[in-house]
């Protein structure tokens, strides 16, 4: 198979009268979505384990096993039983600190070739590739392919090294300029980073991570907690298909609409999630403020919406609680069954809690799209 020659951008052979009414549709459900996002005052404690459950289904497409609960017990202190999801685990960690090095990043600077390998070499840090090439983008050809397949057997071949450079010129420039539609235009930036496969490991999760960077460079979202791996994992089969018949068929049309599909109805999905996490913490503010009378409930409360599962010790330093005030708090919640206790307290080692009833609404199930 020879290395693939990608299109020139913009791509010229779009149908835009074709898909006109799914891009107003996925538009407007975005801008619902973004809605709710800005009036959200502190979004990145409410959303915190939605960010990370996307870590956790971004990481699961290219075949991790570990899950919301795992990572976060992991977090917490506690033992995994297997030595692989310990790595699995920190796959997941990185992607999540990628994803806020590069918010910080976009904050004073322009989304670029520079950042995007600051990106890949935070996301390979210390975790299976760590050996190939963190932040450097290849200079010897790779193939997507089954473990050991040669060359001429790959599926995909991506552009031979010498050329790639001259691409991934060409595909900054596109990122920062405009097209016709800024949904339309992320889906040719994920679509072309992936053709592109500049790194030797871990396309597929940049590729991913530029979803939510773009829309937030672009203005589409007030910050980039967009998520669309949910939708990706249960459709995994048909997301290859579509990306695999543009190398092959020149197809741009069939991924355009299969990937406006996934974030008109992923956006609805957000939503609704977003909305019954918002119910729960209102809920939960009135009941502990009303069950505990202590002028520290908000804090807490904050506290274990940001981590769900926590060590007793963390949670006071993260709510800044005097301790003496903290554990009756914690006492009544656990009293209540609001918390559960995951590991009771032992000699130095203090107790493991979780807050079930916010890891069932994150956690996703299968989605019925």
């Amino acid at each position: 198979m020879k290395p693939y020659i990608p299109n020139a951008l913009p791509v010229k052979n779009l149908n835009y009268e074709k898909i006109i009414g799914l891009v107003g549709r996925a538009n407007a459900e975005l801008a619902r979505y973004d809605g709710l996002l800005q009036a959200i005052v502190n979004p990145e404690i409410l959303l915190s384990p939605l960010t990370t459950n996307e870590a956790v289904l971004s990481s699961k497409i290219e075949g991790t096993q570990a899950t919301l609960d795992e990572v976060l017990k992991f977090e917490a202190g506690m033992d995994l039983i297997e030595e692989r999801k310990e790595q699995d685990v920190q796959e997941i960690v990185n992607y999540r600190s990628t994803l806020i090095l590069a918010e910080q990043e976009l904050k004073d600077r322009p989304l670029s070739l520079f950042l995007v390998r600051q990106m890949h070499k935070e996301l390979m840090d210390s975790v299976r590739g760590a050996n190939k090439q963190p932040g450097e983008f290849r200079t010897t050809q790779n193939w997507i392919g089954k473990l050991g397949t040669p060359i001429d057997r790959a599926v995909f071949v991506p552009p031979e090294p010498s050329v790639l450079q001259d691409y991934l010129g060409l595909f900054e420039k596109y990122i920062q300029t405009d097209d016709s539609d800024i949904l339309m235009q992320s889906a040719v930036v994920h679509a072309q980073f992936e053709l592109l496969h500049p790194f030797l490991d871990g396309n597929g999760r940049i590729g991913r991570l530029l979803i939510p960077l773009f829309l937030y460079y672009k203005k589409a979202l007030s910050r980039p907690m967009f998520y669309l791996s949910a939708y990706l994992e249960n459709y995994r089969d048909e997301y290859y298909i579509h990306l695999r018949e543009i190398s092959d068929k020149s197809d741009w049309d069939g991924w355009v609409k299969f990937y406006l599909n996934a974030v008109l109805k992923q956006s609805i999905a957000n939503s609704a999630k977003v909305k019954e996490i918002l119910d729960h913490y209102f809920n939960m503010r009135d009941y502990i403020v009303e069950r505990t009378r202590s002028r520290y409930a908000h804090q807490l409360l904050d506290a274990i919406f940001d981590k769900p599962i926590f060590r007793s010790s963390d949670i006071q330093i993260k709510s800044k609680i005097p301790k003496q005030s903290l554990m009756p708090m914690l006492k009544q919640l656990l009293d209540d069954k609001i918390l559960l206790t995951l590991r009771p307290a032992s000699g130095r080692m203090p107790a493991v809690l979780v807050f079930q009833k916010l890891l069932e609404i994150t956690e996703d199930k299968p989605i019925q799209f």
